[in-house]
């Protein structure tokens, strides 16, 4: 079965073909229009001009994923698109779009979850995977912690209570003059550090709980830039990278280890676009040898967001039975994650 995905929570605008069914999961294609040159000049998204540079864009990368997938719009079988949570404006573009395209062609629609897509992309590169496992999803918006009971039901059993870890990675990025998204560039940056530099709060939340808090640490990297400032100086800023990204790392390990051990992981999946941070795959890897679980993270280009994701989640929604129709309408919410 060929399903068309399209994927508009943000500032990527993607549409992929994805091949689903009898044992396969192949990427036919994936096709991702980037913005980031263009919010780079803000320093961070622009909502409005998200959703404008979607509706220039949507049209002319569905036709062309459709293309390179060697298929016609007659060929495929679903269309999924994204529906929740990101960007109001933004995923309006691609839910109108698709419900448009869905109606015109008489093709089932279905409503995808972005979150759950993420977890998703690892179906496409591990054939073999399957639920239930625990999942954590690392992004701009989210730092949380799933137990994914089966394809489309998760249940949140962990998460941050204010900031998400990419947003803290780019704050502090941007605050020491890294250009936007600065988590590539501070990932690279933390191999040339002391990681012990400088005195931190952990974004663990004290306890056996699940929980982060990253605006604590944000807080108190603030206040070393800016005492130093003062000062007419600058901290070190590969010492403070370093020291910052292990203190992150750190408590998503030890709070993975904890999910791991509650919950009798036998199989974890990490998901988002900090799952493309080296220092976080490397630490999760090791925590997984020593515990004895299974360890799943997409390839680079899988991490960030993308069409190919959002097309997999939908496969298993249109098992489920689930349909959209012209009512669909786009939310900034999470939805139908249970906690």
């Amino acid at each position: 079965m060929y399903i068309l995905g399209i994927e508009s929570s943000c500032d990527e605008t993607s549409a992929a073909v994805v091949s689903m069914g009898d044992g396969e999961r192949r990427i036919l294609s994936n096709i991702v229009a980037s913005q980031i040159e263009t919010h780079r000049l803000y320093g961070g998204v622009v909502p409005e001009i998200a959703s404008r540079a979607h509706i220039e864009a949507i049209s002319s990368i569905t036709y062309e994923a459709l293309s390179a997938a060697g298929v016609t719009i007659e060929d495929i079988g679903c269309i999924a698109v994204t529906s929740h949570p990101g960007l109001i404006g933004a995923l309006l573009v691609g839910v109108n779009f698709a419900k448009s395209l869905a109606y015109a062609k008489g093709i089932p629609l279905v409503s995808v979850n972005h979150v759950k897509a993420h977890v998703a992309a690892a179906y496409l590169e591990y054939g073999e995977l399957e639920p239930p496992f625990t999942a954590l999803v690392v992004s701009g918006g989210h730092t949380s912690i799933y137990d994914v009971r089966d394809y489309t039901s998760f249940c949140e059993i962990g998460g941050t209570r204010d900031d998400a870890a990419g947003e803290a990675f780019d704050k502090i990025g941007r605050v020491i003059g890294m250009p936007y998204p600065a988590g590539a560039a501070m990932d690279k940056l933390a191999y040339e550090g002391k990681a012990d530099a400088f005195n931190l709060p952990s974004p663990a939340l004290a306890g056996d709980n699940l929980d982060f808090s990253f605006s604590g640490l944000k807080t108190a990297a603030l206040n070393i830039i800016n005492s130093e400032r003062q000062k007419g100086s600058e901290p070190d800023h590969a010492d403070l990278t370093a020291t910052y990204t292990r203190v992150i790392v750190d408590a998503i390990v030890k709070k993975m280890s904890i999910a791991i051990d509650k919950h009798g992981t036998n199989r974890l999946v990490l998901a988002g676009g900090v799952a493309a941070n080296s220092h976080i795959r490397a630490a999760l890897e090791r925590l997984c040898d020593k515990k004895g679980v299974e360890f799943y993270r997409p390839s680079l280009s899988l991490c960030s967001d993308n069409a190919a994701m959002v097309a997999a989640a939908g496969y298993f929604e249109y098992l489920a039975g689930r349909r959209a129709d012209t009512s669909l309408n786009a939310s900034a919410l999470d939805g139908d994650m249970t906690v």
